[in-house]
């Protein structure tokens, strides 16, 4: 098994992670993280990465422990408020994995974390990226209107605190 995942991830190419995820897409998902800011004080960062190194690989690194080192890398942790959501696309294990920052404790369940996760992975296995990448952001942007919801002065359209455009690693 880890043979077959080290030949997927090796074979995996940044050219056809730009094929599912053309500028146009990553512009998309940039507007749609940015209308979805405007209903709460959350942060959100979407992370693309195609595959992982053999290192990783090897040393069996999942795709959920691959998003946790991204969140704290990209300093997803570090809002105001302690309400950053990652949401980490990890093409080679198809994966789609949800870290939220500890402001969410006791708040969201693990359980409607992973029907978005669930729900991004169904759009995608059709294809369908783009679609996928804006109805996850905007679920997750749901969420986050629950529990964070927008102020009434505006404050958190001043306030962005993480980049929109996606990132891809």
């Amino acid at each position: 098994m880890q043979l077959a995942r080290l030949i997927k991830h090796v074979a995996a190419t940044h050219w056809r992670t730009r094929m599912l995820f053309p500028a146009r897409t990553l512009d998309a998902i940039k507007q749609a993280i940015g209308r979805a800011e405007r209903a709460h004080t959350g942060e959100l960062r979407f992370v693309i990465e195609t595959a992982l190194t053999p290192w990783h690989v090897l040393c069996g690194v999942s795709p959920r422990a691959r998003a946790l080192e991204a969140f704290a890398h990209l300093k997803v942790w570090d809002t105001e408020l302690n309400n950053g959501v990652l949401i980490y696309v990890q093409l080679a294990d198809r994966s789609v994995e949800i870290v939220a920052d500890r402001g969410f404790a006791g708040r969201v369940t693990q359980s409607e974390w992973d029907a978005v996760c669930r729900l991004m992975e169904q759009y995608f296995r059709a294809g369908r990226f783009e679609a996928g990448s804006i109805a996850g952001v905007d679920a997750i942007g749901a969420l986050l209107a629950r529990h964070f919801p927008a102020t009434a002065t505006g404050e958190q359209d001043s306030h962005n605190q993480l980049p929109d455009r996606p990132t891809l690693l």
